[in-house]
């Protein structure tokens, strides 16, 4: 493991045409903590996670993931993220089982059968590991996309609105799932735009208003009225 922030972002700038998405944005993810990026629909949370996920390039600037560039070591940066995407990534027509040895496969995991089996045994899946997808609810689905993190076992994690369309337990599993993961070592970046469950998990907030960091403050002593009244003041804009 790195010595230094597992998450390093430096004067991170993104131009999509004319429309700068980031603008200067720098902040660090260590070991062991849970950072919430918090902004609203548009703020440019998720192709800041793109970027660190090696999906999207910058324009100008430094990102790096356990002291890997994520521009000409991609390859490197892949093998130490685990990546969850506001969409699902889940294949109706396949079983529970089958998607999650595809997916095993082309993160280039061993995918033992007794691992997947784990793997959706920890998410309570493992009772509709043979089920075509298609006939799970959106919660069930959710928690197949999480199922990844557990058989990949990442040294970070990428979640963006990691707490959405996910039903009590799971939300429940995922606290306790993303607490574990902090204690072992990892580092969280969560994009979210609710104050809610993933405010509980973090250690720091992170306001991202239009392309910038306007405010990165620890959470230790903020409920989620102070962070909304902290939004509303360096966001200029209501939650």
């Amino acid at each position: 493991m790195t010595a230094g922030p597992l998450v390093h972002v430096a004067g991170l700038r993104k131009l999509y045409g004319a429309h700068r998405v980031l603008d200067d944005v720098s902040l660090d993810v260590a070991g062991g903590e849970a950072v919430a990026l918090l902004g609203a629909n548009g703020a440019g949370k998720t192709t800041l996670l793109r970027i660190l996920a090696t999906l999207a390039r910058p324009t100008r600037g430094a990102a790096r993931v356990a002291g890997f560039d994520c521009c000409r070591e991609p390859e490197r940066v892949r093998e130490r993220v685990g990546v969850v995407a506001h969409g699902l990534w889940v294949y109706d027509d396949l079983t529970a089982l089958e998607n999650l040895r595809f997916w095993a496969t082309l993160a280039g995991l061993p995918a033992r059968p007794q691992e997947l089996q784990d793997a959706l045994a920890a998410v309570e899946l493992e009772r509709a590991a043979h089920a075509r997808v298609r006939t799970f609810s959106a919660g069930m689905k959710r928690r197949l996309s999480l199922a990844r993190l557990v058989l990949a076992g990442p040294s970070v994690l990428l979640l963006d609105e990691p707490f959405a369309g996910l039903d009590p337990a799971g939300a429940k599993w995922l606290e306790g799932h993303l607490a574990a993961r902090k204690t072992g070592g990892a580092a969280v970046l969560m994009a979210t735009h609710s104050f809610g469950r993933d405010l509980g998990v973090a250690d720091r907030v992170a306001i991202l208003a239009a392309g910038r960091i306007v405010l990165d403050t620890r959470t230790a002593a903020l409920g989620p009225e102070e962070v909304r009244r902290l939004y509303e003041l360096h966001a200029g804009e209501s939650p």
